[in-house]
Order: structure tokens, then C-alpha cells, then sequence
């Protein structure tokens, strides 16, 4: 089972494993790494603001636990149309004084009414809207907790101090940036019906320039609250009470209840190898880390030679179109359905699963056993990196799925609410907004989380050790694969945000790529062999990685090109 095959270190630090330790601690060696330590610190996020909070609590004696917590609170302020208080995400973490790796999972939960029927009419079929906009779509939401849960446990700094970055930027604003202000125009009808949200984003009811200053005073309060009290700031007491209320009022289904009743959950992370490169990555509910351990089985049969070129592209692509199968037929909360996990990452399942497949030419999907298709992919979640002084690392990948959430605001607290519903399957083979299809085992139920692609991953090889992750909706597993194949090729931090990025998930059947992914030999090339291939208009992802190499004791840091983040050394 590749979820717990003993770990190989790099070179450097190689030890002999002694003990699994399961309770709550992930996977751990007995060598704390303190002979071997970074340089320098660093961090990666999507915005710059973010990326200085992060970096003055490291200057200040905090570590990366503690950055993360400002770091993801301060994405949720000024980068609103991708994060924030009303949404959730997962945290990866690796603690360098025990070698242990936690996997913090702060998804959102279905509301205890939310069942399938809410989202279908008398005839059975899926209300156009409802799971993504207005509060019907919100789950309940878990980056709160996921940050109270985080400083208390991992913390060195109060949840307060930590939050401190956050409250200032929402209360005296930061100016309108080219990439949120793109997100407003798509969801501006939904904006303008909800008074609350309208208010701060459509001043005067119409869209802001570029630069205008965004301020939330009521988002400050929230967040004040949040600092004085912690998880129960939020979940409890006046600011649920803001929050269920104006929810009902608008039609929504959730209760002071669903919002006492969240709370993060700790699980294994999903550890994989592929030649001498091991892959720490997420379990369910996210898709991310069986994905990925699906793909390099497949992947580890062939040659070099074989995966080079468009061979190694048409292979990569074959990999994919059955792991995203898989991922629609099998996958969901496994703590509500029974996902046979260790059969789909045993290398004997890929051996199988490999056997039809042509070096040259490609599977059409429709001839897979799998779910029928029934009738736009995006960046608009969020990701950072954090390393410090120690070798303490996090990947925190948050979200509130599309643009803006679910465009709603319960008036009084200056939240915008996630539409993570839409994550759910809500009727067998009826694809989402990022065109994914699924089956019952995403089924709405109450309490149950929707299954997820985000991939908060670490890469480690002899080499030393890489901190990645990023947006992209459907299409982040794929990007994190393919940012871990250039790492294995000695790619630096810069290169693997920059990669041309292409992308296949089964249905629809057809490759999507970023103008510049190939060449056009090589389009010709998958053209022959049966591909379908799909320019995309706008460029996919915004990927942000830290890197410490630790033969040279190098950390770099890069966030992506495409979007208006900074990665910094400290």
C-alpha cells in the first residue's frame, strides 16, 4: 500500500525508519534534521501583502505554523474573490523536530438539511444556480478552524498577534487588483442581488476601477471577534449568530448548530514514490494525492526514452483520462463511503488498468467503463508555501471555489460565503462548473465534505525538498504532477511556476492547454494519434513554490507568472 511504504531520505540525511507513529502524528523518522537546516526562510502566496505578513512573523521569531495562520488570513482579506473566512482548505505540514508530517483537513461541510432533493426540481434534474450562487450553494465553512486549529497545536504565537495583518488590511483597505477586479465582471449580476456584498465590491452599484481601495470594516469586526476567541469567536456567539441569520433570510439552510458542530479533522497524508522522488501529498477528501500516486504508477512502467516527446505526452495524458475516471467512479468522503484507496494506488491496479493502452494512439473515454457524461475550469482558489529556519514547511492550499464564493454576504459580518456544494455531485454524470463528473460516492449528505482537487504537496529526493501547490480547479492535480516531473529534472522554483501547462480529465474528452505548452510538432503529433486538443483563451493557475536544495543549502522561492503574488527569501 503506497500510502505507508517507509519514506527514502534524501542522501544527506538518510536514516533508517524505526516506527510509524499513527495517532495523529502522520508518518515519522526518527532524525529530527537539525544536523541539516535551510538558510533561509521563505514564503510563496498569491498576493504580496500576504507574503509580508508571513515573512514579519518569521522576523519576529514565529515559525512557519505561525506564518502560515497570517499568511492564510491575510490572503482572506485581499484576495476575496479566492479565499477566505467563509471557505475552507487543507494544510499540509512537516515538523522538523520529530519528522513528522500532519495533514489538517479545514474542508466545508454539507449543512445537516443540504441533501441531494435540495438541489433538483419535481422532475429530478439539477436547479440551474443553486450550488453556485446565493447561500443555498454555501457549505459550512472550515478555514476559521482550520487556523485556530493550526496556531494552537503548531504553532509558538498567539492567534491574535497572528491575525493582526488581516484585521489592518480590512479596515483600511487595499486597492482593486487587475485579477479581482476580472472576477467581479463575471459574477457582477450576482453581486448586485445581495445588498451586503454589493455594498463594498459595486460602490454605487457599478464595478470599481483598478486601484480603488476596498475597504471591510465589518469582515475587521469579524475577524476581531475571531482573534478574542478563537474557534468559538466564530462558530459561537455573535458572529454565528450574524452568520445564521442572514443566511435563513435569504433562503439558506444553515443553523447555529452546523456551525458548532465543525471541526477540522487530522489525517494521514498520502505518500507516493516515483523514481527516487517521493511525493507527500493530500488524502481524501481531496482527489489530489491518489490522483497523482494513479499517475506515477502508471507512468513508472515505461522508459525514459518512452516518456520523452510526444510519446510522453500522449502516455501522460493516457494516465490521466483513467485516473480522473477513477476519480468520478470512486472517490468522496471516506468518512461517509467505503473508497477502496488501497486498491486504486497498488501498482497491480495500474498494471491492469495500463494493459489497453496504445503507444500510439489515444483511448477515447467513452470507451471506459465509467460515468456517463449528462449534457470553465478556473484559478479562483488559492495557495501559498512556507519553509523557516528549522525545516518546518506548510503547503496550504484554501478556497472559495469560484469567483467570489457563492457572491453572498450575511449582512453584519463581512464574509463571503464559499459555493463548495458545487464540489458535490449532485446528480450522477450531471458535470460541475469545472466540467468534472461524478457519482454517488460525492453524493450530498448532511456533514459530509465535498471531494476536492486541491493538492497541497511536498516533493523530496536526494536532491532536497520541495514546498507546491496552486489553484486551478480540476486542473490543479495536473499542474502539481507536472510541477513534480520538472522537479525531478532539476527544474528550480522560477521554471516550475512558469511551465506551459496542458490538462485531460477524462470528461469532457479532450486535452486543454495554455497557448506555448507545445510545439506545433508536437500538436501534430497527438492530432495523429486521436487527441483533442483545446486552446484555452486565459492562462490556468497560479502556482507558488518554495525550494531548498540541500546540496548547496539553497531556498528559493517563485510565485507564479500569471498571477500578482510574490515569492520571498528571508
Amino acid at each position: 500500500m503506497l500510502n505507508f511504504k517507509l519514506r527514502r531520505l534524501p542522501a544527506r540525511v538518510a536514516v533508517l525508519w524505526l516506527a510509524v507513529v499513527l495517532a495523529g502524528c502522520g508518518l515519522v523518522f526518527p532524525d529530527n534534521m537539525q544536523r541539516f537546516t535551510p538558510a533561509d526562510a521563505a514564503v510563496a502566496s498569491a498576493d504580496p501583502r500576504a507574503t509580508q505578513a508571513g515573512l514579519d512573523v518569521l522576523a519576529a521569531g514565529g515559525n512557519a505554523f505561525d506564518a502560515a495562520v497570517a499568511v492564510a488570513a491575510t490572503l482572506g482579506v485581499v484576495e476575496p474573490s479566492s479565499s477566505g473566512f467563509g471557505g475552507g482548505g487543507f494544510f499540509l505540514l512537516f515538523r522538523a523536530e520529530c519528522g513528522c508530517y500532519h495533514f489538517i483537513d479545514a474542508r466545508e461541510t454539507a449543512p445537516a438539511a443540504a441533501t441531494p432533493a435540495t438541489y433538483l426540481d419535481q422532475a429530478g434534474n439539477p436547479v440551474r444556480g443553486l450550488t453556485v450562487s446565493g447561500p443555498l450553494a454555501a457549505g459550512i465553512p472550515g478555514e476559521p478552524a482550520g487556523m485556530a486549529y493550526l496556531a494552537e497545536n503548531f504553532g509558538s504565537k498567539p492567534l491574535a498577534e497572528l491575525l493582526q495583518p488581516a484585521i489592518y488590511h480590512a479596515e483600511n483597505g487595499f486597492p482593486m487588483s487587475p485579477r479581482a477586479l476580472l472576477g467581479l465582471r463575471f459574477r457582477k449580476n450576482t453581486v448586485s442581488r445581495w445588498p451586503a456584498m454589493a455594498e463594498i465590491f459595486l460602490p454605487g452599484g457599478e464595478l470599481p476601477a483598478v486601484g480603488y481601495v476596498v475597504k471591510q470594516p465589518e469582515l475587521a469586526d469579524t475577524i476581531r471577534r475571531f482573534a478574542a476567541g478563537g474557534h468559538d469567536g466564530f462558530y459561537k456567539g455573535e458572529t454565528a449568530r450574524r452568520l445564521v441569520a442572514g443566511v435563513q433570510a435569504a433562503g439558506g439552510n444553515w443553523t447555529l448548530e452546523d456551525l458548532a458542530n465543525y471541526q477540522v479533522v487530522e489525517r494521514e497524508p498520502l505518500v507516493t514514490n516515483y523514481r527516487g522522488m517521493q511525493v507527500v501529498s493530500a488524502p481524501l477528501p481531496s482527489s489530489g494525492g491518489i490522483v497523482m500516486a494513479q499517475v506515477f504508477n502508471f507512468l513508472s512502467a515505461y522508459s525514459e526514452e518512452q516518456l520523452s516527446g510526444p510519446q510522453g505526452q500522449h502516455l501522460l495524458i493516457e494516465a490521466l483520462r483513467r485516473a480522473y475516471r477513477d476519480r468520478a467512479l470512486y472517490m468522496g468522503d471516506s468518512d461517509f463511503v467505503d473508497v477502496p484507496v488501497e486498491r486504486l494506488v497498488s501498482r497491480e491496479y495500474m498494471d491492469a488498468q495500463r494493459a489497453d493502452v496504445s503507444l500510439t494512439r489515444a483511448t477515447p473515454s467513452a470507451s471506459l467503463q465509467g460515468v456517463a457524461e449528462d449534457g470553465s475550469a478556473g484559478d479562483q482558489t488559492t495557495h501559498f508555501s512556507v519553509l523557516d529556519s528549522d525545516g518546518n514547511r506548510v503547503a496550504g492550499t484554501i478556497t472559495i471555489n469560484t469567483w467570489y464564493g457563492s457572491a453572498f454576504m450575511p449582512p453584519g459580518t463581512g464574509v463571503i460565503l464559499n459555493n463548495e456544494m458545487d464540489d458535490f455531485s449532485i446528480k450522477p454524470g450531471v458535470p460541475n462548473e469545472f466540467e468534472l463528473v461524478g457519482a454517488a460516492a460525492n453524493a450530498v449528505a448532511p456533514g459530509k465534505r465535498p471531494l476536492s482537487s486541491m493538492s497541497p504537496t511536498f516533493l523530496e529526493s536526494d536532491r532536497g525538498v520541495a514546498v507546491v501547490g496552486t489553484p486551478g480547479g480540476s486542473r490543479i492535480i495536473t499542474m502539481v504532477l507536472r510541477a513534480a516531473l520538472a522537479w525531478l529534472d532539476g527544474a528550480t522554483a522560477e521554471q516550475m511556476v512558469s511551465l506551459k501547462r496542458f490538462h485531460h480529465q477524462y470528461l469532457p474528452d479532450s486535452v486543454s492547454y495554455e497557448s506555448g505548452a507545445f510545439t506545433a510538432d508536437e500538436i501534430a503529433a497527438l492530432e495523429a494519434m486521436g487527441h483533442s486538443l483545446k486552446e484555452v483563451q486565459r492562462p490556468f493557475g497560479n502556482m507558488n513554490v518554495v525550494t531548498w536544495d540541500i546540496g548547496p543549502n539553497r531556498v528559493e522561492s517563485a510565485s507564479d507568472p500569471r498571477g500578482e503574488g510574490e515569492g520571498r527569501v528571508y
